[in-house]
């Protein structure tokens, strides 16, 4: 007599088979190929220099070069992202500032503070995610890049007064343009990986530094458990530092799920997208290049007031 064990079909075999086929699949997307563990390699060296280059007082000469420029770069992200979110809740934006020792400042009217406050950290470990998966892709870092020039654009429209802005800002893209020309657009790859591992990194560090190991009144914690009064600042660093830290992981898991190409394999597909002028794949470049690069330049122009 033919019998059907149901339970086994339905309960413990259906399920362990469906976990198994899942426990695969995740296994396969996040197990990283040749140039993916070469990437995470390199994220790793960045991360160990940067760390080292902050902590260790006999090399302070060194770090200093993220004063001016680096660190600037990364708070820069920050004050962008209060901006930003501000603008989303319907706040005036007066201007932003950038200090090479105090940091940066975003001066803003109306809003939402519930969110505008954590969007300045939240908001930079966010960009550092989102640029440390695109670092695991040649093109797509030059879509990052070209993002970043927006976002760099609105960013001088709010510090037309503050210098240190234009240079920083107007630096950063000019090392953009110069490594998109560089192994046709890998170089490129590896500095909006390191930018993104930068950000990441600073906003976490920036974190403990302010809310948790030392209350800093002026910082968006503090301003933040202010305007809630159910919890001090330093609850909510942590919480803040966690959700930073899973963007982090996120940022390097996304990388290596989506971008499965060999180093190859992007080589030949960057250089038939947004192409280096002169080289085979630079055919002519397209309506949406043209527009791109009209619209970037008619905004400069208009931010530095030149007449037309």
């Amino acid at each position: 007599m033919y019998t059907t064990d149901t339970n086994a079909v339905d309960g413990t075999f259906s399920s362990t088979a469906l976990h198994q086929f899942f426990t695969r699949d995740v296994q396969s997307t996040l197990t990283p190929n040749a140039t993916q563990r070469t990437t995470l390699i390199v994220a790793g060296c960045y991360i160990l220099v940067i760390g080292i280059l902050w902590h260790i007082p006999i090399l302070s000469w060194i770090s200093e070069m993220r004063h001016p420029f680096l660190r600037l770069l990364t708070v820069g992200f920050h004050e962008m992202s209060h901006a930003f979110m501000g603008v989303l809740t319907c706040a005036h934006i007066h201007s932003i500032e950038l200090d090479p020792d105090e940091g940066g400042a975003t001066s803003m009217s109306g809003g939402i503070p519930y969110l505008t406050l954590p969007a300045g950290y939240l908001g930079s470990s966010l960009i550092g995610a989102a640029l440390i998966a695109c670092g695991f892709d040649t093109n797509a870092s030059k879509i990052a890049s070209i993002v970043l020039a927006v976002f760099f654009l609105f960013t001088l429209w709010w510090a037309k007064r503050d210098w240190l802005t234009w240079v920083l800002i107007l630096g950063m893209s000019g090392l953009i343009v110069l490594f998109w020309f560089v192994a046709g657009g890998v170089a490129l790859r590896y500095l909006v990986l390191f930018i993104g591992v930068m950000s990441c990194m600073y906003c976490l560090w920036d974190i403990i530094d302010d809310t948790i190991s030392r209350k800093v009144n002026s910082s968006d914690a503090s301003q933040f458990a202010k305007i809630c009064g159910c919890c001090p600042s330093q609850v909510w660093g942590v919480l803040w530092l966690f959700i930073s830290l899973i963007f982090f992981i996120a940022g390097v898991l996304v990388g290596l799920a989506a971008f499965k190409e060999s180093a190859e394999q992007q080589k030949e597909d960057s250089s038939k997208f947004l192409p280096v002028p002169g080289s085979s794949g630079a055919i002519a470049p397209t309506v949406a290049g043209y527009g791109i690069l009209s619209l970037i330049s008619a905004t400069v122009v208009g931010l530095l007031g030149i007449p037309v």
